[in-house]
């Protein structure tokens, strides 16, 4: 792959500011290494699809500089497209799990240099309806935590605010009625979380999905029929062991197909944006987009 424009799309308010902070010196490096370097800030949603949209596939590399929204916002623009040019992630939010997925470093200037490398892979993409995701598709407890996460305690404790909402949330007696179907599994009862899964990274830790692969044409399925607080502990052993969950109230297999419906709707949270509700049907796009990779595939 012969990379001769890049177009940079950056949050300034990633990381509260700090991304911007290190702007000129990430330019510097890209414009040391690419003939064609063109920077886009964003203001608010929508200003990166809208870029996109403007560029009319005249560029080679999108490098998304911010947090997980602008990643997700980054992918439902390119994943459409019939000629998508390549894809690039500097991390600068509080989780940034995709990026962690293609093993690429936290700090923005040690990714902008490995982006530089020109290492790519052909990486699959998640889709569910109307909206696409390199991460995850999920509904109920998973939903919860991440509406219930105090910005102050986000910003205090980052990474671990997500589990800390979780422990908050799991006492709490709400399920739903669940039907789900695939080629690989049938399930209808009563659940109090469904997670779906393209990277192996939740909240910026590897958690509940040990065969997870994003070259392999498969999503993971994680079903949790209730929401006790052993189950959430077994599954946070399962993700300290590296083993498939087994409890029996977690079903886990993987597919690539899924057709979801519940009673009541549920609200989706899909990579961290909560846009739409059940009912769903979420597939797999097999190596549908050329990503920068890093350390790949990452030890942890």
């Amino acid at each position: 792959m012969k990379i001769k424009r890049v177009d940079l799309i950056i949050n300034p308010n990633a990381g509260n500011g700090r991304l911007k902070e290190q702007l000129q010196q990430v330019v510097k490096t890209l414009e040391s290494h690419f003939p064609h370097v063109s920077v886009h800030e964003t203001y608010q949603p929508g200003d990166a699809a809208s870029y996109i949209e403007d560029l009319d596939n005249e560029t080679d590399l999108i490098i998304g500089a911010g947090g997980d929204g602008t990643v997700y916002e980054i992918i439902n623009a390119l994943a459409p497209l019939q000629n998508r040019p390549a894809f690039g992630i500097i991390p600068g939010g509080t989780c940034n799990d995709f990026s962690r997925a293609l093993g690429i470093s936290q700090n923005p200037l040690e990714a902008v240099e490995q982006i530089c490398n020109q290492k790519f892979r052909a990486i699959d993409v998640g889709k569910c309806n109307h909206q696409y995701f390199l991460n995850f598709w999920g509904i109920g407890l998973i939903t919860e935590v991440s509406t219930n996460i105090n910005p102050r305690m986000k910003e205090s404790f980052g990474r671990l605010s997500y589990y800390l909402s979780a422990i908050q949330s799991v006492n709490r007696d709400r399920t739903f009625k669940l039907k789900l179907e695939s080629d690989e599994c049938a399930y209808e009862g009563n659940a109090a979380m469904v997670l779906i899964g393209n990277g192996p990274f939740t909240g910026g830790i590897r958690a509940f999905f040990p065969e997870s692969n994003i070259e392999d044409g498969k999503l993971e399925v994680l079903i949790i029929e209730s929401n006790r607080l052993q189950t959430f502990w077994d599954m946070i052993r399962a993700k300290v062991m590296q083993d498939i969950p087994n409890s029996e109230d977690i079903l886990y297999f993987q597919s690539d197909h899924i057709s979801i419906e519940t009673e009541p709707n549920q609200t989706i949270d899909c990579d961290g944006e909560r846009d739409y509700e059940t009912p769903s049907t979420i597939s797999i796009l097999p190596r549908h987009i050329q990503m920068a990779v890093g350390n790949y595939p990452p030890l942890q």
